[in-house]
């Protein structure tokens, strides 16, 4: 038997007067995901936790079999994880993001402007070269990046930079916040210099490390993944599940969807008993605030993605599938919120009661814990 999980990041949403009154599941032409869903047990899923921020961190945690309020410690020890940081007992992580704040003080782009790997790269060197000593800064992706600091600078409560989209910014409040404010200022004449759309760092996400057992141990299977995005490949990390990279993974709207695909029947071909492939289109179509991409990148997700997904393992042998989101990412409102998320779990060779995959075709399906899923889907 072989496993495959799904992740279009942030697909769910809320109704929206921009498609008529419709979410983007409703409108997207998926024919093979309504194929696979007229066979598939289906439900809600909570996959954000009651008293837990509604971010892809402790989403992500849910989907990979754990639960959240017992291993969430933060979003950048996670991502610090991908990067090949291993923190201390005396140290914390923060997320740094490149964002765009206007003249009028308001959040333009908590992305800034998504600038390629290399840019950034070079920026948050300079950073470091600069503002480092007590903390360090480290390189991601695109806009995504880490500050590894002393754990005496981990009272602080951060605003999110995507909660803040259109709106002025907010600066983080607490013990340690005066030491945060300073760096966030001080950066702004460094990011100055170079030709970009970002204006300064932000701090946000911080915890020290968490403890995770591994996957294998966990549920008897040998896992890989794929993704662009460093939060989804520290999980791997941090729970010895593979992490696979291939050239086009972006984490936009333009990532490679065919090349995932590919990259996840290639290792379980090669032996792997699961795979979880993870994009993150959807979401950044909702924090853009734009349908006509959210539609545009789910509807990929049908072509370049699940039908030949599903012929090869078809090609393979028996399979079985888990498809759900993150988290909700609502065009309307451009961040996430704790709604539940519907879910799809299909076997090649059993049927379900079968349904149809939207927000509102799974309104009056049982709503289980998103942390349960992985363990029902690998059921022997």
């Amino acid at each position: 038997m072989k496993y495959v999980v799904c992740i279009p990041d942030g697909c769910s949403d809320r109704p929206s007067a921009a498609l008529d009154g419709r979410t983007p599941l409703e409108v997207a032409d998926m024919p093979v995901l309504d194929g696979l869903a007229a066979r598939a047990t289906l439900g809600r899923a909570a996959v954000i936790p009651d008293g837990l921020p509604p971010g892809s961190d402790v989403g992500n945690m849910s989907i990979f079999g754990y639960d959240p309020t017992r291993f969430h410690t933060g979003r950048a020890p996670i991502e610090a994880a991908a990067m090949g940081l291993r923190l201390g007992d005396d140290q914390i992580a923060y997320r740094c993001n490149l964002v765009t704040v206007g003249a009028d003080g308001t959040m333009v782009d908590f992305a800034g402007g998504h600038p390629t790997n290399e840019q950034a790269a070079e920026i948050i060197r300079a950073v470091d070269d600069e503002l480092g000593g007590d903390v360090r800064f480290h390189p991601g992706v695109s806009y995504r990046h880490t500050m590894v600091a002393p754990i005496t600078w981990a009272d602080a409560d951060c605003p999110l930079p995507h909660d803040l989209t259109d709106r002025p910014i907010q600066h983080p409040r607490g013990p340690a916040s005066a030491h945060l404010v300073g760096l966030m200022e001080a950066s702004r004449e460094i990011v100055a210099r170079y030709d970009s759309a970002a204006t300064q760092i932000w701090l946000w996400g911080q915890g020290p490390q968490p403890v995770m057992d591994s996957f294998e141990d966990r549920f008897g299977v040998s896992a890989g993944l794929v993704t662009a995005v460093d939060l989804v490949r520290g999980l791997g990390v941090l729970t010895g599940v593979a992490v696979h990279d291939i050239p086009g993974a972006t984490g936009w709207f333009d990532t490679d969807y065919a090349g995932k695909r590919d990259c996840a029947l290639d290792t379980l071909a090669d032996g792997a008993d699961l795979f979880l492939i993870h994009v993150e289109a959807t979401d950044e179509a909702g924090h853009a605030g734009s349908a006509e991409e959210k539609v545009r990148a789910l509807e990929n997700w049908d072509t370049l993605i699940l039908e030949g997904l599903v012929k090869g393992l078809d090609a393979q042998g028996p399979w079985r599938m888990l498809l759900l989101p993150d988290h909700a990412t609502p065009i309307d409102l451009k961040t996430h919120v704790p709604d539940p998320v519907p879910y799809l779990v299909v076997d090649s060779h059993h049927d379900g009661i079968g349904g149809v995959y939207t927000e509102a075709g799974v309104a009056d399906r049982p709503l289980v814990a998103g942390h349960e899923l992985m363990a029902r889907l690998v059921r022997r």
